[in-house]
Order: structure tokens, then sequence, then C-alpha cells
């Protein structure tokens, strides 16, 4: 959620800012409905003031007759000071409803342009692969990949993995988890794969991407669309100390996602499935660390893929392509030999404090006891089964697959024979 105060102050700027990324900001309503709920909150300060006088001139009351006008006259403000309060209810969340429909504003380092065909690559990784041998029509001959039974159990875009792939997936888990554990300082945790509706108003899917979601019927709880959302609440509501900052928060969990948006796009192989496995980081940091902590969660996203030896390109996205929660993203594609072309394996992002104002996230500064927004950030680390589609396009010659060095120990196997 953008702080509003930007828009009244500088309506101009942030016009264009969201113009940059197709959004139409309703500057006169904003403006309009902020107007109207400063007007209730003096006017509930002005009630209380003549209140208190009133509470004033009962005490000092001289007569029996004198306290009873002074009754009336109190309980004609208490209706008052009730109309006021429900009015200015009413009101705020008439533009809390508005502003939560508002996607953040992009960096100033964010290309603008209307599209991913804007975006700027960064940085490229490893040697390009030419093959026309596909992941899924690979393993699905060898019945390691079962897309037919997946479909069967549940429907389609749902996969049955088993044997050696089964356990080289698991392998993925164990090296990221242990990888961003051991060596990148982050805390794991367990969370839940279930949220409220609180906790995705917070981290932003909702109210604005609900049928994007798999909400359970007559409920106001959704399967997690990713660990961002129940990581991030860990703090909602809370106020930390600067000490505590940053804060490292990494999760291994399944993800569910209706893909609503999404028809016919990416149908074949594990690409985009409604269920997924994701190694989620996330950082909580003081405003002026979010850049330094966004290279670092990059940085810590393809270390991973440098480990695997699978060829990627850092793309820095353009005004048009950024998440509605997100200010400045990378993301992380893979290169994938059987398409001939990069595809997204991970999302960098920061958010600044729009996820903080929206969870109420603060941190009290050490010197000045300032109670200020923390920052947000977060990214994958990697998406599991995109990650084992890319190293089997990139480490099979059609007879076997070879896997990567760092994994063989967990595996317990070189190779998997076609």
């Amino acid at each position: 959620m953008i702080d509003i105060n930007l828009i009244i102050n500088d309506p101009d700027l942030i016009l264009a800012k969201l113009a940059s990324r197709g959004y139409t900001l309703d500057v006169n309503l904003i403006t309009k409905l902020h107007e109207e709920r400063k007007s209730l909150i003096n006017s509930k300060e002005s009630i209380a003031a003549n209140k208190n006088k009133l509470n004033d001139k009962f005490r000092n009351a001289k007569s029996e007759d004198e306290k009873n006008l002074i009754k009336i006259e109190s309980q004609k403000l208490e209706k008052s000071i009730l109309e006021n309060k429900n009015l200015l209810e009413k009101k705020e969340q008439e533009l809390k409803n508005i502003v939560l429909e508002i996607p953040n504003i992009p960096s100033k380092e964010t290309p603008i342009g209307i599209d991913e065909s804007f975006n700027k690559i960064n940085k490229s990784f490893g040697s390009l692969k030419k093959s026309d041998v596909e992941h899924s029509s690979l393993l699905s001959k060898t019945g390691l990949l079962d897309f037919e039974l997946g479909g069967s159990i549940t429907k389609t875009r749902f996969v049955v993995m088993k044997g050696q792939i089964a356990k080289l997936h698991r392998a993925l888990v164990t090296y990221m988890l242990n990888t961003h554990t051991e060596k990148n300082n982050y805390i794991e945790y367990n969370v839940p794969y279930i949220v409220n509706k609180d906790s995705l108003i917070g981290t932003g899917q909702l109210p604005k991407f609900e049928e994007d979601l798999f909400k359970i019927q007559d409920t106001e709880l959704y399967l997690i669309p990713t660990a961002e959302v129940p990581l991030t609440n860990i703090y909602r509501n809370k106020i930390l100390n600067e000490s505590d900052l940053p804060l490292k928060l990494v999760a291994h969990t399944p993800c569910f996602r209706s893909e609503a948006g999404s028809y016919g796009k990416d149908t074949k192989g594990i690409i985009r499935q409604h269920q997924f496995e994701k190694i989620e980081l996330v950082q909580i940091v003081k405003p002026e660390m979010a850049d330094e902590a966004l290279e670092l969660i990059t940085c810590h996203a393809e270390s991973i893929m440098e480990a695997l030896e699978i060829p990627y390109q850092r793309v820095l996205l353009s005004t048009g392509d950024l998440g509605f929660s997100s200010s400045k993203t990378n993301d992380i594609e893979a290169w994938f030999p059987s398409q001939n072309t990069y595809r997204e394996i991970s999302s960098c992002s920061s958010f600044t404090d729009f996820q903080s104002r929206r969870l109420n996230i603060k941190y009290r500064e050490m010197d000045s006891k300032k109670k200020s927004y923390v920052y947000t950030l977060n990214g994958s680390g990697l998406a599991v089964g995109r990650t084992m589609a890319a190293l089997i396009e990139n480490h099979t010659d059609g007879s076997i697959i070879s896997i990567p060095t760092v994994l063989q120990d967990l595996t317990g196997f070189k190779t998997i024979k076609l």
C-alpha cells in the first residue's frame, strides 16, 4: 500500500510513475476522500473538546437543575460522537479499499516501458546448448514423470514423479535449503500452507488477484501461492528493534496457483503447474539497506544456478512488466535448449514499504526511538520444478541425464539412464 501522503503532496509525480506501469490513478477521487476524512477527524476532535468542557462544567455545577441541563447536552454530544465515528470508519474503509488496489511506485532504476520488450539484460552466465530434447517428452517415456496419472488423480497441470526423478527433486530442495541456511545465513522456517484473507491482503495478492488463488470452500482461507505470504506475515503488527535488522528468512513449501489468467500458456512439461515447490527467500531491512539486500538475494539465487551449471541471464524488469507489489525486480531466467529461449526461474523483488504499510511492520530507531516502516524483499531461491526441468535439458544428451557434482552425494547417483 503506497503512502497516501505521496499522492496528496505530489500528485503529478505519482500519476506519471503509475502511468508508466499502465495504471491510471484517480487523483481527484483520492483527494476528495482524503479531505472528507480529514474534515471528519477535525469534527471528532472538536466534539471531544466540547465534551471535555461539558465534563468540567458538570463538575463545577452548583445545582441539580444545572447538572440535568448539562446531561441533556452531553447526551446530544454522545450521539454526535457515535455518528462521527461511524462516518469516519466508513470513509476510512472507502479510502483504504481504493488504495489497496493501487500498485507500488516503480523505482528510479526500473526501465520505463509498457511490456517485457523494455526489460534490460544485466548479466549472463554459461554457454548456451542447442537441442530439441524436451524434458517432459524425455521423462514421460521412462515413466519417471507421469502427467496422465497426475491428471487422473487431480486434473491437468498436475504431475506424479517417481524413482530417480523424485529423488533428484528432493536433492534439489535439500541442496538449496542447505546453501541458504549454512552459507547465506537465512533462518529456516516451516510455515502453514493455508493462510487467511488478511495475510494475503498484507502481501498484496488480495484483493486484486483472488482469481489466481485456490480458496477453501465456505471459508476465508486460501492455499498459499508462495511462502512469501506466511513468511512476511510472521511480523505482521510487530515493532522491531533496529538491532534486529536485517532479518533473513527461508522456507520450502508447495505453492498453489489456479493461473486463471494464463490459460493455454506453457501447458507442456512442468514449467507451469497448479502445484509446485519453491524455496522462498525473504529479507526485512532498514530502508537504506534495500538496494544492497536486493543485490544479495539475487546473487543468492544465482549462486544455485551457477553451482548446478545451468546457463541463465539476469533481467531488470520494466515498469510495464513489474509485479503489483514490486518497486524493482530482477528476474533470473534459465536457458531451455528445447525452446531455444530463456524462461523465468526466479523473481527477486524490492517492495519498499508497500507490504509493511499493509502489514503494519515497523522498527524502532536506536537513537531517536522513532518508529518507521521496514522495507521488505523476497525472491525464489529457486522454483524447484523449473530448476529441475532446466537442469535436465542442459545436462542430457538424450540417453542419460548427468547429475551436477553438488547433488551427487544427495542423490546417490551420477547419472539417470533414459
